[in-house]
Parts: C-alpha cells; sequence; structure tokens
C-alpha cells in the first residue's frame, strides 16, 4: 500500500512538468529564435551601474564586434578597466578614445581619473581642463576632479592621509565613484 502511495505522488508530480513547456521546468528558457537581443553598449551600462565590472567588460566587448571599435566602446572598454583596477589596460584604451573628433567630455574625464590614480598628476590636470572646456563647466563631477587635481598640483602633499574620491563618469544618467586607496 505504501508504495502505491508513493507511485501516486511520483506520477503526480511528473504530471505537473510538461517539458514541452520551459516555463514549468527547471531550466532556463532555451534561444527565441524570433526574439531580439539587447545591445552590448546598453548591457555593459547596465552591468556597470550594478556593480559587475566583469560582466560589463563581457558586454563591451560583445559590443564591439557587432559594432565594431567606435570612440564610444573604447571608452566603455577603457571605464570599464578602470573600475577593475587595470589602470593601464584603461589608459591605453581612454587614449585611443579621445583621439576621436567626436570624443566626449566624460571620457576626458575618466582618462583623468585614470593618470591621478597613477600619479600623474600634472597631466590629469591638463586632461581635467580640456574635459572642463568642452563640457562648458556643466559637469559638477569633471569640476571636482579638476578642482582636486589643481590642488594636489600645488600642493603634492595635499590630503596625505585621507581617502581621495576621483569621480568616474558615463555618458547618460550615471556617475560613478572612484576611490584612492592611500
Amino acid at each position: 500500500m505504501a508504495r502505491a502511495g508513493a507511485i501516486l505522488v511520483i506520477a503526480l508530480a511528473l504530471a505537473g512538468c510538461n517539458p514541452g513547456d520551459p516555463s514549468n521546468g527547471p531550466y532556463a528558457p532555451g534561444i527565441a529564435p524570433s526574439g531580439t537581443s539587447v545591445d552590448g553598449l546598453t548591457v555593459g551600462h547596465r552591468m556597470m551601474r550594478a556593480g559587475e565590472h566583469e560582466l560589463a567588460l563581457e558586454a563591451f566587448t560583445r559590443a564591439a564586434s557587432e559594432h565594431g571599435i567606435t570612440p564610444d566602446i573604447l571608452a566603455a572598454l577603457g571605464s570599464a578597466n578602470l573600475a577593475l583596477g587595470r589602470l593601464g589596460q584603461a589608459e591605453d584604451l581612454l587614449r585611443d578614445a579621445i583621439e576621436s573628433e567626436d570624443a566626449v567630455p566624460e571620457t576626458w574625464n575618466n582618462l583623468g581619473v585614470v593618470l591621478m590614480e597613477r600619479g600623474k598628476t600634472a597631466e590629469a590636470s591638463r586632461i581635467f581642463r580640456h574635459a572642463y572646456a568642452i563640457d562648458n563647466g556643466e559637469s559638477d563631477a569633471i569640476r571636482d576632479n579638476l578642482r582636486l587635481a589643481l590642488a594636489k598640483l600645488e600642493n603634492p602633499g595635499y590630503v596625505v592621509g585621507k581617502e581621495q574620491d576621483y569621480k568616474l563618469v558615463r555618458r547618460g544618467s550615471s556617475d560613478y565613484l572612484i576611490r584612492k586607496i592611500p
């Protein structure tokens, strides 16, 4: 009798699992042939906002394979590498991104952040000045970074022993804060 009850319970449990309907099963749904994918650049920016910098880097790389290497993608890759602490890679990518005439102030700012992180204060202040000029002084983050770089340039011992904040910004509504570890 107990065996018959166990078989009945198993049969009822299996009846609820329809392998033809992926929403009922324990597995993720397959690829929808008629579905559209979200742009890798958009996904990458969402991952950056969520603090998932490694996933953002993968999404930006996918965007590069879909759209080619554009200044926006170079800037995004550089920002993701900066967030991951890969300063050399970030500097190279951001320098390539500002080569374009279409480079936005945020890209210049992020290069300045990399240079500050690497201890290149004089060059960083020059980069921040340029970013502030092409932004027409509209970004508080760029202005704050410029002030910090100028203060540090005038007094190399500026805020010794205190944590320094540099603001990494992105095109759009989000901005990121990079904290320098003393």
